[in-house]
């Protein structure tokens, strides 16, 4: 009984040591079954969340996959017993969205496997013998709808028709069998109702092989009451979806619509192409301009895998974006992109968006992104999102397709990114040392700052570790008068090694090494960033929530560009601190001269070292 007395107290010992809201783990859990995919929530008229979900016994794919459904009135912080829309002994139901109607409606709308179909023709390989017996993603798009704020649901479904496409004429079955699913929003707009789908072409590596995004759209749902009579015609115009740019792959998928203030549509969706996509429709989503890649609004293009991207129009017309933050030629040139590129979906990034006027219409300009969420496993993937507004108040769901839950979002977090373009404000807290302040010379030598430890030993019976998930930032004005790589910006380094060191490395690169004596880390970021005669910005920002090392140069996140995949590098876990010497060398004489320099005991937000750089222009 004692060894179980200890062993409880261990256990309940062994939590993570400081909170960190970003931490998935700290979510409040959304109840389903072994498998949990998808969680979209709508806001009834009385009040309450309404969530939908893919749930089953099994994993992803497997017989018993079907749709429930739950309310909250608390948030998230408890559930109502689960609705089956589907039962789980019936064809597999998949994949749901939902949308609610002035009347408080709320339609929901998922794949059903309605003929059950039991096996696919499929690509061998990877499918010996051609055939594959996952079949939850074909067969017809149905809705159902609840009149008692998702209570119950109506008895009998009702098919979607949808117009066949090239994608679908194309695929084995000549399009009399379909393949698609769907993860998009639905919306309404100028009194149509729209739901998003995803055309598939093809089963095979990565599963789907080919797919392309069209929108349902019904000029009466928002106000027929019979469902029999509710009208669809599927958009674009034409015989081809959303695709990628000319050149691009054939993967297009998960598309995610935002309408702007003129009432022009913005797409944007995931590809095996290393970067999203993105597209505007200005007739009702009738016809797309050219498709491109995304890019920030400094040019660059963002960098995506193949997993959710979505944005979302706030209450308050600005637009919240999540995505994975790297991908580019690593997974477009590699010979595996259908599968390698569903990889590496942790941590997740939010970017801001703002609308700017432009010659076709609104446009969408969108800032440098923040880390929202991680899990301290580097390989638990975090996916499909919806973002819920109340009272000011942000919230996100997502799963890992195991477990799924709702996060409370840092408001500073999203006023940081809802104010970057605009940001002039030196950033103060856990500020250690400033030198340079004025105008002042910046010595070559000073005293180093007490950094914070990143772990330490906790007071559990076995001592063991306490993660204290703390950071620090290096924030430095620097003039280069040459580039030769190892010339030192600053360090605290200990003769032993114990310590920091933020160094050029070679092509104009920057490079930050981290070290307690027992482990090291190192990164590296990509070159072409500084420049001999002039000065730069420069944060290295160190994160202790999920582990990560983040170079931030002249107002720009580095991502890596086309040099590496990741332009932000994980450091060792186990590593307890990086104070060293007592002392700090600070640049290189005659080649490194720092002008101003900042040390934070905390991992400035990307937003505040934009600050930093920008109240200083």
């Amino acid at each position: 009984m004692r060894r179980l007395f200890l062993a409880l107290l261990v256990a309940c010992a062994a939590l993570p040591g400081a909170a960190d809201w970003r931490n998935i783990r700290e979510g409040r859990e959304i109840p389903t079954l072994t498998y949990a995919d998808q969680p979209y929530v709508v806001k009834t008229d009385d009040g309450a969340w309404l969530v939908c979900l893919t749930t089953g016994a099994g994993r992803e794919g497997e017989p018993g996959q079907h749709v429930i459904t739950m309310r909250s009135t608390d948030q998230g912080k408890s559930w109502s017993a689960p609705v089956a829309v589907e039962p789980p002994d019936g064809p597999e139901a998949s994949y749901a969205v939902m949308l609610k109607v002035p009347s408080g409606r709320v339609y929901i709308f998922y794949n059903h496997n309605t003929d059950n179909v039991r096996r696919i023709i499929a690509d061998d390989p990877p499918y010996k013998g051609g055939f594959a017996t996952r079949v939850d993603s074909l067969g017809h798009f149905v809705f159902k709808y609840s009149d008692d704020h998702g209570r119950s649901w109506s008895a009998k479904r009702y098919d979607i028709p949808m117009r066949d496409f090239e994608i679908d004429r194309k695929n084995p079955y000549q399009g009399k069998l379909k393949y698609f699913w769907n993860v998009g929003r639905p919306f309404s707009h100028a009194g149509a109702g729209y739901v998003p789908l995803h055309k598939v072409g093809g089963i095979g590596e990565g599963f789907f092989t080919s797919s392309e995004g069209v929108l349902l759209r019904s000029d009466n749902i928002l106000t027929e009451r019979d469902p029999e009579r509710i009208r669809w015609e599927t958009l674009p115009e034409g015989d081809v979806g959303l695709r990628t740019p000319p050149g691009g792959g054939p993967v297009a998928e998960e598309q995610s619509f935002s309408l702007l203030s003129d009432g022009s549509l913005f797409v944007v969706y995931r590809t095996i192409d290393g970067h999203p996509v993105f597209s505007y429709s200005r007739d009702g989503g009738r016809s797309w301009e050219p498709p491109q890649y995304l890019r920030y609004d400094d040019g660059r293009l963002v960098k995506h895998p193949r997993a959710a991207t979505f944005a979302w129009r706030c209450e308050n017309g600005k637009f919240l974006y999540w995505f994975h933050n790297h991908g580019g030629r690593f997974i477009r040139e590699h010979p595996h992109r259908r599968t390698i590129a569903y990889n590496d979906r942790n941590p997740v990034w939010l970017a801001a968006g703002v609308e700017a006027d432009s010659p076709r219409g609104k446009i969408v300009r969108w800032s440098q992104p923040e880390i929202v969420l991680y899990d301290d496993d580097p390989f638990v993937r975090i996916s499909y999102p919806d973002l819920i507004e109340e009272g000011g108040r942000y919230f996100l769901t997502e799963t890992q397709k195991d477990i799924a839950r709702v996060h409370e979002l840092d408001r500073e977090l999203l006023e940081g990114l809802f104010g970057q373009f605009d940001n002039r404000t030196q950033a103060t807290h856990g500020l250690l040392l400033d030198l340079g302040a004025g105008g002042t010379p910046v010595p070559m030598t000073a005293p180093a700052p007490e950094l914070p430890a990143f772990l330490r030993r906790s007071t559990r019976p076995d001592y063991g570790v306490e993660d204290l998930r703390a950071g620090i930032t290096l924030d430095l004005f620097v003039r280069f008068a040459s580039l030769e790589p190892g010339r030192t910006l600053v360090d605290n380094l200990s003769p032993d090694g114990k310590g920091f060191a933020l160094r050029t490395a070679a092509g104009g690169a920057l490079e930050l090494s981290l070290s307690d004596g027992r482990t090291e880390s190192r990164w590296r970021s990509e070159g072409g960033w500084l420049r001999a005669g002039r000065t730069h910005h420069i944060a290295a920002i160190v994160d202790g929530g999920p582990k990560l090392i983040l170079f931030v140069v002249d107002g720009k996140l580095l991502d890596g560009g086309d040099q590496i995949q990741f332009g932000w590098g994980r450091y060792n876990p186990n590593l307890i601190s990086v104070n060293g010497a007592g002392v700090l060398r600070i640049g290189s004489a005659g080649a490194v001269e720092v002008r101003r320099l900042r040390i934070y005991g905390r991992p400035l937000r990307i937003s505040e070292a934009i600050g930093n750089w920008r109240a200083s222009l």
